[in-house]
């Protein structure tokens, strides 16, 4: 894992979206990497920064109100938060690549899937002509394991089922062969079965083509059954990152703990499915103190006044938690200690 080359990192980002209210911080000063030919998940409940955060890196923050006022995103070694429009086109797409959560409202109900799938190609390869880019088109058609691919490409997106139209954003967005693909919520409007082959699809191209992966979810059996590693978000701020294994099998942070605990188990039966008490707070509504507090068990005075460091309680685990501080002491020693 550590002999892979971090192909995007995420440093101190910040985003804001200035209202009549006054400044809503969405994403608040959040660091991650995305490696090569990894899956990284990010999951957390809706409103806690994860869609903004992909948006961030794609350069489609609405704006107004929408602006990205601190850290850097890098992209070997460009900074996409110094682009401009023009040099973010030729980024977007091309290198960094995103699929959305409903595909269609991202297929242009007007033009057929061919044209679509073309224009895609011939935006970024210029001196591509147009058979080229429709043989292009149908091989990455047929890659997806859309049947048919040469007929498809006359149809029009109305004519296609759900997961069919998913399968073609997935070809859509990796016919440029991007370096990462940033997928968010890609299964949310799918039934059960055409989620688990578009996730068995998308494990499936990472291994073949190498493509970095950026999986934004709130389905935990998502992540255990696609991702490496996951990034849990709450109100903003990053609370835990580890490898999926790890953060599964010893959860540390109040929060991921309990969104654990909500999954339903199949194995046992429950009179009442475990919830987390009260609701993830407005962005920009606590000032101080750590922003899960409110809904803590384990909550102590310390908690309500101070905001916690994402401590390193090991060599792959962060936890944003004042119970793992001294963690994070013994970890140091440790290290020194066989160094």
């Amino acid at each position: 894992m550590s002999a892979r080359k971090a192909i995007l990192q995420v440093k101190g980002l910040q985003t804001s979206f200035f209202t009549d209210d006054g400044v809503i911080p969405a994403v608040d000063n959040i660091d991650f990497s995305v490696h090569e030919g990894e899956v990284l998940g990010i999951v957390g409940e809706s409103g806690c920064g994860k869609s903004v955060t992909s948006l961030s890196i794609m350069g489609l923050v609405p704006s107004p109100p929408g602006k990205i006022t601190g850290g850097e995103i890098l992209f070997g070694d460009k900074d996409l938060t110094k682009l401009s429009d023009k040099e973010m086109r030729k980024v977007r797409g091309n290198d960094v690549a995103m699929i959305f959560q409903e595909p269609m409202t991202s297929l242009n109900p007007l033009f057929t899937i061919g044209n679509q799938l073309m224009e895609a190609i011939l935006i970024h390869k210029k001196d591509w002509s147009k058979k080229k880019a429709r043989e292009r088109a149908i091989e990455m058609l047929k890659l997806v394991g859309l049947p048919r691919s040469e007929e498809l490409m006359k149809d029009y997106p109305h004519q296609l089922s759900g997961g069919m139209r998913q399968r073609v954003m997935i070809a859509m967005a990796l016919v440029c062969d991007p370096k990462v693909l940033i997928a968010d919520e890609p299964t949310t409007a799918l039934d059960v079965t055409i989620q688990a082959q578009i996730l068995a699809l998308m494990k499936d191209l990472n291994e073949r083509l190498n493509t970095a992966v950026l999986l934004i979810t709130h389905d935990l059996g998502v992540v255990a059954e696609t991702c490496e590693r996951v990034v849990v978000m709450y109100a903003g701020q990053i609370v835990e990152e580890g490898p999926v294994p790890i953060i599964f099998k010893d959860p540390q942070h109040p929060y991921t703990k309990g969104l654990l605990q909500s999954v339903p188990d199949m194995r046992f039966k429950k009179q009442r499915l475990y919830s987390i008490p009260g609701n993830v707070p407005k962005p920009g509504s606590i000032s101080k103190g750590c922003r899960f507090a409110a809904r803590c068990e384990f909550a102590f005075d310390k908690c309500l006044t101070e905001n916690p460091d994402l401590y390193q309680t090991s060599s792959v685990h962060k936890t944003r938690c004042f119970l793992y501080q001294n963690q994070e002491v013994l970890t140091h020693d440790r290290t020194l200690i066989e160094s």
